[in-house]
């Protein structure tokens, strides 16, 4: 602390309202009335305490659904699922395909329906 007067509150150590309210004590100088030196460095106002750096868990925030879970998206899930022309890694990635659609859109809409059930459903043969 110096010996200057704050400048905030001109030495008195208490700043008023000028609405008529009540007396505080001044944030310039904390009530003393001299010039704090710590006037230009910015306080550390981040979160210390051991409780807010708690280990987050991986695995949760990991964890994937495997299954969709919107009753259209189960629908078409199913219908990968009963394919007899896929494989058992092309039924995976298209259900994990649906699941991820349906995480980013909500649910699963018609076009993108139509685009699996093309994929799954067996083609009539041409004429």
């Amino acid at each position: 602390m110096s010996a200057e007067p704050c400048g905030v509150c001109g030495g008195d150590g208490r700043i008023a309202n000028s609405f008529g309210g009540g007396e505080k004590r001044c944030p310039g100088c904390n009530g003393t009335g001299r010039k704090s030196e710590e006037t230009g460095l910015l306080r550390d106002v981040t979160k210390t305490k051991p409780s807010h750096h708690r280990p987050q868990d991986k695995q949760a925030a990991m964890a994937k659904p495997n299954w969709p879970s919107t009753p259209e998206g189960g629908r078409l899930a199913n219908l990968v699922k009963e394919s007899p022309i896929c494989s058992e890694d092309v039924k995976a990635r298209l259900i994990r395909e649906i699941v991820e659609y349906e995480t980013s859109h909500g649910s699963c809409t018609q076009t993108f329906s139509k685009k699996i059930k093309k994929q799954v459903v067996p083609r009539a043969p041409a004429k």
